[in-house]
């Protein structure tokens, strides 16, 4: 008697393996001329993908990690914004796994790379994308803000490298669709913006479930004594790399500073914008509804302009930095946690609306111009109460920036203001998440020897069903 049963059951199983599509195998060309330093030292398919996008020379950080990572050398990095941190891991990264090509399991990748904002993971997918255009391995970038269907049915193909935000990946994992058990490399990148917006209890999930014998690379653009002090629990025996984390090269960038009184902010931004000299501008508000209010204010006086911050829909917000940077809009309105991830070469201006809290994001902010050898500007506007924040700016930098008093709006309240800084001035702990600083590690450290808990705790139904990243993470400034 036939086993319809068994047959049946052997068909379910036919249906639920996807068929992983073939991807065309493009064919590297010889080079037109070697590559220098770190460069020199990887395979050809990886090398002709760097010709391909004009690169010869490698940057300080990727001359200085590339040999270390290809040595399988766990790491920590410190760089600022724009300096090539992502090729520094990724070109290592893919000769490492295209070594080893072989075809992941569901759901089980043997790369995972965290990243704060979904604008971030897109970037460095898009990387993945370009470096690794000769080799056949497979990669997804997942993230909050949208459904999750296509993204389970990629990882049902099986992919070599992950890309994803802590909330989504929690959310998978719980599912069932993510097994991180054969994960071989494990890079953090931006890891201060993730603990600024209150990922350490996810990230320390995460750890609990990938296997100790990996290699480890924590990517950051400041570097804190227990930032430090945390990411040694997470690496074994690292090497240490740090481009100018201290004073930053800002020698491309013009900076000033604009005394003004809170309610003339609009007017000013206005004006400013309305001179021919700014073609690209982003500018940047401490908070989701400012954001809003400068782009009806803007509108209103004719500059076409769009906001991007956490309560956009990432559909809302993939519109807006397209719009952005196929020139639709002349200005992007955003807030800090929408901003890591912001890879625009034409930028000429930044305008810092609102002041940082924290004097390192200032740094972050205005790295958004002067990119790709170009030149940019950064003008800071100040209020009265903003004046504690500036003076921070300046001591991280090592000296003033210089101010404008010659224009309409210029308040001499401000620029003599002597106020304190707030109550809350410099904190991490904003988030609703709690603060990195107060958060020690479990005790199913890496380090601490014994097996971690599984996934039993963090892992009840329904505790992460309201996961969108960004928005449910950070803090309610942003």
């Amino acid at each position: 008697m036939r086993n319809y049963s068994s047959n049946a059951s052997r068909r379910r199983n036919h249906r639920s393996e996807p068929k992983r599509p073939v991807r065309p195998r493009l064919t590297p060309k010889p080079l037109d001329k070697p590559l220098d330093g770190a460069f020199g030292t990887l395979i050809p398919a990886v090398q002709q993908a760097i010709s391909v996008e004009g690169y010869v020379t490698p940057t300080p950080i990727q001359e200085e990690c590339i040999p270390h990572l290809l040595e399988g050398r766990d790491l920590l990095g410190t760089a600022q914004t724009g300096t090539g941190k992502t090729a520094a891991f990724m070109l290592p990264l893919l000769q490492r796994l295209s070594k080893h090509d072989r075809r992941p399991k569901r759901g089980t990748p043997r790369a995972l790379i965290l990243a704060p904002t979904r604008e971030l993971a897109a970037q460095i997918g898009d990387s993945v994308q370009t470096y690794g255009k000769y080799l056949n391995l497979h990669h997804s970038v997942i993230f909050g803000g949208v459904k999750q269907y296509s993204q389970v049915k990629v990882l049902n193909r099986g992919v070599d490298i992950l890309v994803a935000t802590p909330g989504r990946l929690l959310d998978l994992m719980q599912q069932g669709f993510i097994h991180l058990d054969e994960v071989e490399v494990f890079i953090l990148d931006e890891v201060d913006r993730m603990l600024d917006m209150g990922f350490i209890h996810d990230i320390n999930k995460v750890l609990d479930e990938i296997p100790d014998n990996r290699q480890t690379l924590f990517f950051s653009a400041t570097m804190a004594p227990k930032m430090e002090l945390l990411a040694k629990t997470m690496v074994t025996d690292p090497v240490r790399v740090t481009i100018e984390p201290d004073k930053p090269t800002l020698d491309s960038i013009t900076q000033k500073v604009l005394f003004v009184d809170k309610g003339n902010k609009d007017g000013l931004l206005a004006s400013l914008l309305s001179e021919r000299k700014v073609r690209k501008a982003i500018v940047f508000t401490q908070m989701k509804h400012t954001a809003n209010k400068v782009v009806k204010k803007l509108t209103a006086a004719g500059i076409q302009g769009t906001a991007i911050h956490g309560n956009k829909s990432q559909a809302m917000r993939t519109r807006a930095l397209d719009g952005f940077k196929k020139g639709r809009y002349k200005v992007l309105v955003a807030t800090d946690v929408a901003a890591r991830g912001l890879d625009v070469d034409d930028i000429t201006h930044v305008f810092n609306y609102d002041l940082p809290v924290e004097s390192e994001t200032y740094v972050h902010r205005i790295g958004r111009t002067a990119r790709a050898g170009a030149d940019g500007d950064a003008v800071s506007f100040c209020c009265a109460d903003d004046r504690s924040y500036l003076r921070e700016i300046e001591k991280l930098l090592g000296k003033q920036i210089p101010s404008d008093m010659n224009h309409e709006f210029h308040s001499e309240e401000a620029s003599k203001s002597l106020k304190p800084a707030p109550k809350n001035f410099g904190r991490r702990g904003d988030s609703p998440r709690g603060s990195w600083n107060n958060t020690s590690r479990s005790s199913g450290s890496r380090r601490s020897g014994g097996r971690r808990g599984g996934r039993s705790q963090g892992h009840r139904s329904g505790e992460n069903s309201s996961r969108s990243d960004g928005r449910r993470h950070q803090s309610s400034q942003h």
